[in-house]
């Protein structure tokens, strides 16, 4: 059965709680930024924010977040834009305003030490985020649901302190320019060994796909359907898995290209 088809009977759902979640989150921003700024909703940062809320419903609540479970570099797509993409899209549409005003709320009030501790959260993220990867992790994490959701959930908001030095909505919170390239580089340092592990694992493997053993099919699927009723083979090959460490690196370096040239766009 082709994935369209799917889609229509239902087998890959979307996550209608989920976007009710979102619309309500969306709303109160939207009020937020009409009485506590003098930005109009057209402008540039409640754009980006929008943006970057949609692209978290289509990347966790939409039928990608199965699919992409059964092809390495979907996947990493998937993870890429979750976590290099969403995160600072949502950090730039912050207006300073009215983060000011947010910061008399305590939890917020706290965000501003997040800076002096960036390296520890990249280097936390860039650890638990190979350890994720793992088989022998994997396997564990798939098992318990809950536990595994938990665990993308640290990852999550790790990946808001690795990028408040470079996005923050209160400039002062950010690196020097000199200080932020340094940063910048040393994030794909840090991020490089979870790129080349699938791509030598793939070839050393022959494209054995961890992340497409029958446990994992059976956990994200009916168990009447398999991976081939979505996906086409050439996305289980070992092509597909070398793709995924190249296309994590590429949406890196690409979400570093889209920071530089939003931040200065977007400022009141």
């Amino acid at each position: 059965m082709p994935t369209i088809g799917l889609l229509l009977t239902g087998h890959l759902s979307w996550n209608w709680l989920l976007l009710g979640s979102l619309v309500f989150v969306v709303g109160c921003y939207l009020f937020l930024v009409n009485k506590q700024t003098e930005l109009r909703l057209t402008s540039q940062q409640p754009i980006v924010f929008i943006v970057g809320i949609v692209l978290s419903y289509i990347i966790i609540g939409s039928p990608l977040a199965v699919i992409s479970y059964l092809s390495f570099s979907l996947h990493m797509l998937q993870m890429s834009i979750l976590y290099f993409i969403i995160p600072p899209l949502l950090l730039l549409g912050i207006p300073l305003s009215l983060y000011q005003k947010l910061l008399s709320i305590p939890i917020v009030h706290k965000f501003p030490r997040i800076r002096h501790a960036s390296r520890t959260f990249l280097y936390l993220f860039a650890v638990l985020f190979l350890l994720y990867h793992l088989p022998f992790l994997l396997t564990v994490l798939v098992k318990t649901p809950i536990l595994k959701s938990l665990y993308l959930f640290i990852l999550f908001l790790l990946s808001f302190g690795m990028w408040w030095p470079m996005v923050s909505p209160d400039p002062q919170q950010r690196l020097p320019v000199a200080e932020m390239k340094r940063y910048a580089m040393t994030s794909g340092y840090i991020l490089l060994p979870a790129c080349l592990l699938f791509i030598l694992t793939a070839f050393m493997d022959a494209g054995n796909n961890p992340l497409l053993n029958q446990l994992v099919v059976h956990l994200c699927l009916p168990p009447d359907l398999g991976a081939s009723d979505v996906l086409p083979s050439p996305f289980n090959t070992k092509y597909d898995q070398a793709l995924s460490g190249f296309l994590m690196l590429g949406l890196h370096k690409a979400s570093l290209v889209m920071v530089v040239k939003l931040e200065g766009k977007v400022q009141e």
